[in-house]
């Protein structure tokens, strides 16, 4: 191991090490990659090393930062968080709550159902996991308490739901895997939709096949009415508005009329809009969005520069390089690889936010899959079908692990809303039989890359 590896692992270890100590993740990353390209020049300069750092590697940093601030494609995510946060002050699941439950009441475990059809919804509406739990968890918690609901098929079923935010198109996340890969971001939302919809269909099966199973576990309604066309319009009046919203913003991306950037803006007017519908927009909300907006904007973009401060000193260094050879001369085959490298992600996803992941290790790990040799079928019409497949299979490890204990996100931001009776054990409990479908839709994906491929293959022809 020359002195460039060295130095590679250990970025790796003192950024381990000082994620712990409570400091901002965007000050460390460029903290640690002004650290080491300082090390590496002083190392060259004094004891004879060929590190190839020096002050112009920090220079390089700056025409990086330019580029992202440049960048037009990421103009999508302040109107992306933007229209999920206005929307979640718009009174939108609330009244689709009530509505569906109405539709969906007469079936066995279909308050569970209508939660996980609303987690969908606004998957595509927000694509924003925080949002998305915390709402279902106030929204739909205390309903199926009362109901006598199980804690753990409720709290399952309100995790499982709020994590396809970062699956279903528009996801904020996805626009950034295709920033940093240089993909379409229009291939990518195609790409998610069938898995993002397979998922949700083993939710609901699920849910109908345990309700079946253990009656007490997914009790009837004891208020519950027969089905009248008065509820069905109902239903119909609260989902049409935001299904609306959606046809706009991924129907135009789709149809090829907008770009991903232009149909943000077309989201966010649509947000407002939906607001002032539902009597629900003022000053001070629109204040509160604006406020929320900027500081998860602020968030991801000072990310942004430390990660690319850190990211440039590593390959300075040959950390792609390094990483490249230690996968690619595992004694597994390239499926086998790939499981190595899904299970990096998926543990990384303990301990990191997805933005840090998608930031660092995807632009690492991408020429891997690539030196792979991935036959893929792209139809003609997607530049690279291995690396869009590649993107969806880490979309789907990531949200196993925001799923899994004992430190998922999910678990913790639904913990934060719970009554104080639901413990934190109940919640592990629920989410169990939710991470083994996650797994068997990772499977199916991994099976099947045509369920990525078909759908962009086809709105291109």
């Amino acid at each position: 191991m020359n002195v460039n590896d060295i130095l590679v692992v250990a970025m790796f270890l003192t950024f381990a090490a000082f994620l712990f100590t409570g400091f901002p993740v965007a000050y460390v990353l460029g903290g640690i990659g002004v650290i080491f390209a300082g090390v590496g020049y002083i190392a060259d300069t004094y004891f004879g090393t060929i590190t190839g750092l020096d002050f112009l590697t920090l220079g390089l940093v700056v025409n990086r930062v330019y580029k992202i601030m440049d960048n037009w494609v990421l103009v999508a995510l302040p109107m992306f968080i933007f229209m999920g946060l206005m929307l979640d002050k718009s009174g939108v699941a609330e009244r689709m709550m009530h509505a569906m439950q109405e539709l969906f009441g007469v079936v066995r475990g279909g308050l569970a159902v209508t939660v996980t059809v609303i987690g969908i919804i606004l998957a595509a509406s927000t694509g924003i996991i925080g949002a998305s739990v915390v709402l279902l968890g106030l929204l739909s918690l205390p309903a199926m308490m009362n109901q006598g609901y199980s804690t753990a098929l409720a709290t399952g079923t309100i995790c499982g739901a709020g994590c396809l935010g970062i699956l279903i198109p528009p996801s904020i996340m996805l626009v950034i895997m295709a920033d940093q890969l240089a993909l379409s971001v229009g291939d990518l939302f195609m790409g998610a939709v069938f898995p993002g919809l397979i998922l949700g269909g083993l939710y609901i099966t699920y849910i109908l096949t345990f309700a079946y199973m253990q009656p007490k576990a997914a009790p009837l309604a004891a208020d519950r009415r027969p089905i009248s066309w008065h509820t069905i319009v109902d239903v119909m009046l609260s989902v049409l508005p935001p299904a609306l919203l959606i046809v706009a913003v991924l129907g135009s991306i789709f149809a090829g009329i907008t770009t991903p950037t232009e149909a943000s803006g077309v989201g966010a007017l649509g947000a407002v809009l939906l607001a002032g519908y539902n009597r629900k927009l003022n000053l001070r909300v629109f204040k509160e969005v604006l406020i929320s907006t900027y500081n998860t904007t602020a968030y991801i973009f000072a990310i942004f520069l430390g990660a690319t401060c850190f990211a440039l000193v590593l390959r300075e260094l040959g950390g792609d390089q390094l990483i490249e050879e230690v996968l690619t001369g595992l004694p597994f085959g390239r499926y086998g690889i790939l499981l190595c490298i899904l299970g990096i992600v998926f543990l990384l996803g303990f301990l990191l936010d997805w933005i840090e992941i998608t930031l660092i290790m995807l632009p690492l790990l991408s020429p891997v899959v690539a030196a792979l040799g991935f036959d893929i079928e792209g139809y003609g019409k997607i530049d690279d079908p291995a690396l869009v497949w590649f993107v969806m299979l880490v979309a789907v490890a990531l949200q196993t692990s925001f799923l899994t204990p004992p430190v998922g996100f999910a678990l913790f931001y639904l913990k934060g809303v719970c009554p104080p009776e639901v413990r934190l054990t109940d919640i592990y409990r629920g989410v169990v039989p939710f991470i083994i479908l996650q797994l068997i839709g990772l499977a199916v994906v991994i099976t099947f890359p045509k369920l990525v491929t078909w759908l962009p293959s086809v709105a291109y022809d």
